[in-house]
């Protein structure tokens, strides 16, 4: 990358940019340098015009149904005393991280899909990169405080209330939230720390960081080493300590007596693994080469993979195979007729 600098009039000084053929003009003024890219560009899917209308009806209905899923975990297990148990409060935790995850990304995809306007300010980028970095660090450690949760339970039944206490709970809880703080923080305020060249299109449908990283015109590989063990340290490790809680929770369940008992325990782990999977597997691919060469096309479908698939499943596939969670549902919409009722 090659600079070149220019006095100006009063303090300003003009700064070229010249990075991989493009030319980015900053402004210094007493040393504060300023991106010149003052909005963004969502291009979404607009290179298929004639799906708007049918890609905005399916995904309000998938965002919907994902509101009006997690929303009923959340309500369901905070009124429901005998789900106050770490196994269903960290389900309450992964339904409030989804729910806002998906806030994050579907109302802005909604408006750029339904209208013309395709247009976010620098700021509000900065912020869904933030909150998208932030919920999802949150739910990959989440994600592995929970098998290990089911593995402490499975494996060691007699030792449970010693190694899952309230104490061992709210650790898990408050670590996972305080990791996702951490990576927002970190990541975003690095990837916006470059110049901004044109042009100023993110070829995606949000500001994640690999999109808005190929627009960066500075030098990006500390950047990009950084994101590759950052990647292992927050997607894979807790993956494979989930795979790995799974093998051992697998033999536990070989040695039950009951067919019965093994099939349920194998569909259940099955499904519960389907949704991990689905999610680590789309998210590593995305974020261990920022500037990977998948199609922008691919990378959009991976990325609704984690931020639509994953947040609709989880309330399916923690909710409707667990017999306590369905007790407690119908004994909420008893309670709720009765009152109708009276």
């Amino acid at each position: 990358m090659q600079t070149q600098t220019q006095l100006l009039d009063g303090d300003f000084i003009l700064i070229y940019h010249v990075h991989k053929n493009k030319v980015c003009y900053t402004t210094d003024m007493k040393r504060q340098n300023q991106s010149s890219v003052v909005e963004f560009i969502l291009l979404g899917f607009s290179n298929f015009p004639e799906l708007q209308q049918q890609l905005f009806g399916a995904f309000l209905v998938v965002y919907l149904a994902t509101l009006i899923g997690n929303a009923i975990i959340i309500v369901i297990i905070s009124l429901e005393q005998s789900l106050h148990v770490p196994m269903y409060l960290f389900l309450l935790n992964l339904s409030l991280v989804d729910v806002s995850f998906s806030a994050v990304i579907m109302p802005q995809m909604l408006v750029v899909l339904s209208t013309e306007k395709t247009s976010i300010s620098f700021v509000s980028c900065f912020a869904q990169m933030y909150f998208i970095l932030f919920f999802g660090g949150a739910e990959c450690f989440l994600l592995g405080a929970m098998a290990y949760d089911r593995f402490a339970a499975i494996c060691h039944p007699l030792s449970y209330p010693m190694l899952m206490n309230k104490r061992v709970f709210m650790k898990l809880v408050m670590l996972s939230w305080a990791s996702g703080v951490m990576v927002a923080t970190v990541q975003t305020t690095w990837v916006f720390s470059f110049p901004f060249c044109g042009p100023s299109e993110i070829n995606h449908i949000s500001c994640e960081t690999p999109p808005v990283l190929e627009l960066a015109c500075a030098d990006t590989f500390f950047f990009e080493i950084y994101a590759f063990t950052g990647t292992i340290l927050i997607i894979m490790v807790p993956f494979l300590l989930i795979l790995l809680s799974y093998i051992r929770i697998l033999f536990a369940i070989l040695k039950m007596p009951s067919i019965t008992g093994r099939q349920k325990a194998f569909s259940t782990c099955a499904s519960h693994l389907t949704s991990v999977t689905l999610f680590y597997g789309t998210a590593s691919m995305t974020y261990l080469q920022p500037k990977s060469g998948y199609s922008p096309e691919t990378k959009k479908l991976m990325s609704l993979a984690y931020s639509l698939l994953t947040p609709l499943l989880n309330p399916l596939i923690y909710t409707l195979r667990n017999s306590e969670m369905k007790r407690a549902l119908m004994k909420f919409w008893r309670r709720k007729v009765d009152l109708h009722t009276f």
